[in-house]
């Protein structure tokens, strides 16, 4: 599969889903700036039609990722959550990545892809939003082919290798998806 072509592969595959599209458009209704959906909301999608399954893996939440500089309150993000629970019972998370940085003990991101720049798996780092036009757009500083190599890679930039394999544990990542193969080389 040529790399033009994941984009339209992921968005035929989101417009199917009928949770994922729901969860698309119940975000996008609070307008966050520079927000996707992230994490698992398409890595576990792309794996799991990578592995034939024939039901989407449950998610456990779906992280609503956002970038505001001018608001980085926590109890926003609660408000936030507690908008998207009044529109749908989802297991919503939502993070304003303008301040994620304190946490992980970084310099200030610039970006909501900035910040997905250093999350602990290349993987994990891609988003999607559903614009004005009701046009979805990815966000993925590594681009989707990792996505599709069923891979899980460490990420360089962020180089926990000991939370990363604490993640493939917690997770049971291949236990779900058994043909990924893990890449924590630095």
């Amino acid at each position: 599969m040529a790399t033009t072509d994941y984009p339209s592969v992921i968005a035929s595959w989101l417009r199917a889903d009928t949770q994922r599209w729901q969860a698309l458009e119940v975000a996008a209704s609070l307008q966050l700036p520079d927000w996707c959906l992230a994490a698992g909301f398409v890595r576990n999608l792309v794996w799991d039609h990578l592995h034939n399954k024939p039901q989407p893996t449950p998610l456990n939440d779906i992280d609503v990722v956002y970038f505001n500089t001018e608001d980085v309150n926590a109890a926003s993000d609660q408000t936030y959550q507690q908008q998207l629970y009044g529109k749908s019972p989802f297991p919503w998370s939502v993070k304003n990545q303008a301040r994620m940085h304190t946490r992980n003990q970084d310099k200030p991101y610039l970006s909501t892809a900035d910040a997905m720049r250093h999350w602990v798996e290349i993987e994990t780092a891609v988003g999607v939003r559903l614009n004005n036009s009701r046009e979805l757009e990815f966000i993925a500083p590594f681009g989707l082919a990792p996505l599709f190599a069923l891979s899980v890679t460490l990420n360089q930039h962020c180089p926990k290798p000991a939370v990363f394999r604490q993640r493939i544990n917690n997770k049971h990542w291949l236990a779900t998806w058994p043909k990924l193969q893990v890449n924590n080389t630095i």
